[in-house]
């Protein structure tokens, strides 16, 4: 117990979270690759690769969430070095599934856009701490800019990215108390840019059309499922025809009306073998299927749980900047997994997003595992919980390094 109180410090229901995640990741993804672990010499490889992942993310969360917050700053470094490895990506980045969105470097290959959405939202909270010195047109400008840039860099090779990504630093700009009135302008305009670019996509004719980014034309497409409908009839009425156009949906559908109540629990769901990325994507619909509505439920629950204890870490936070980055990062976790959910039951169209810490990934798992070891660092640091069973002694050294390090930026402030 007490090795238990020196690992696991800083918010314990965070921790709890993080454990049940990781475990249910665990149990689906090992049903969920049965497609592509027959086609391995090895059949445990997927599970193990993806294992590794999170053990890997594990002992990060442990080495960040013992470091202050105050130190995560130094993560707006990022920014440029973001911005610049996607300029390069769709030069020189991996193809897969028609997009450029991989770099491999030394054979190590990770997507670019998610060490971006860790840089923005660092750079959005370090800002928005800043009033004091800078104005607040300063501020929203800078913001604008900075994320700006990354958004559109990300948003040919990645949609669904870039606008989620914008609508997380959106919201950390609303509850950063920047002026509504720039904020509602900047919405209208996205708004309006929106409307024009959904029209260009869809009433471009095809003789033109062709001569664009093929990504538009896969745009398209999943627009034109989601909103025509996925059920096409083959001359008698009521059948469901499967196409290759609504086949992934079809099957997540498949998978959910089977689950039921309580599933038909891991192992023996049937849809993991039609799913294309039953481990990824849908891997929400492959929950539903094999824990049931209760287990669909309590992952959703999970979630939700996460963003509630996240605003209580804030809310708790003296200073502004652990307040912004821990918001930032509860809200782009919950976002990208109820995105996740949304796509598996049909209510939004195919975005690619995977679920943070369930979905089999690399790149996506370890950035996860930044964000909770955040979120732990600022509850521990920022707001003061889970320090009750630290010796007084202790306590009382990381106070007064505190207060050090607070005279010594002061000082240097004044100089």
């Amino acid at each position: 117990m007490e090795l238990a109180n020196k690992l696991f410090r800083g918010d314990r229901v965070i921790w709890i979270i993080f454990m049940f995640l990781c475990l249910i990741s665990v149990i689906e993804v090992f049903s969920a690759t049965s497609t592509i672990a027959y086609k391995n010499v090895y059949f445990w490889a997927p599970i193990m690769r993806h294992a590794t992942f999170l053990l890997i993310g594990f002992v990060i969360i442990l080495l960040l969430h013992n470091i202050p917050y105050r130190f995560f700053s130094a993560f707006i470094v990022f920014l440029p070095i973001s911005i610049l490895m996607l300029i390069v990506t769709p030069f020189i980045g991996v193809s897969a599934n028609d997009a450029h969105r991989w770099l491999d470097i030394f054979g190590i290959q990770f997507q670019p856009s998610e060490f971006a959405k860790l840089a923005s939202i660092v750079f959005i909270a370090f800002m928005l701490s800043k009033r004091g010195k800078f104005t607040e047109k300063q501020i929203y400008n800078s913001i604008l800019i900075g994320v700006g840039i990354t958004c559109l860099l990300i948003f040919p090779e990645n949609f669904s990215t870039a606008i989620m990504l914008f609508g997380v630093c959106y919201l950390m700009m609303f509850i950063g108390q920047l002026s509504i009135k720039k904020l509602i302008k900047l919405g209208a305009i996205l708004v309006a840019s929106g409307g024009l670019f959904l029209c260009l996509i869809l009433f471009t004719p095809e003789s033109v059309a062709k001569y664009l980014p093929d990504r538009l034309a896969t745009w398209k497409a999943r627009i034109e499922r989601f909103s025509v409908g996925k059920k096409q009839s083959d001359g008698t009425e009521g059948v469901l025809k499967i196409t290759d156009d609504n086949y992934q949906e079809i099957h997540a559908k498949i998978a959910i009306a089977q689950g039921g109540l309580i599933g038909k629990m891991p192992g023996h769901g049937q849809q993991r073998d039609f799913l294309p990325q039953a481990y990824s994507d849908f891997i929400y619909a492959i929950i539903i299927e094999e824990m049931g509505f209760i287990g669909g439920m309590f992952v959703l629950l999970l979630y939700v749980i996460l963003l509630v204890r996240v605003g209580m870490i804030a809310r708790k936070c003296d200073k502004p900047f652990p307040k912004y980055l821990v918001l930032g990062c509860g809200l782009l976790l919950v976002v990208q997994a109820l995105a996740n959910m949304a796509v598996a039951v049909d209510l939004i169209p195919v975005t690619g997003q995977p679920m943070p810490l369930i979905s089999r990934g690399g790149t996506s798992t370890m950035i996860s595992c930044i964000y909770f070891g955040i979120i732990l660092s600022v509850s521990r640091f920022g707001a003061g919980i889970g320090n009750e069973d630290i010796p007084i002694e202790e306590t009382e050294e990381e106070e007064s390094g505190q207060k050090l390090n607070e005279q010594l930026e002061t000082e240097m402030e004044v100089k």
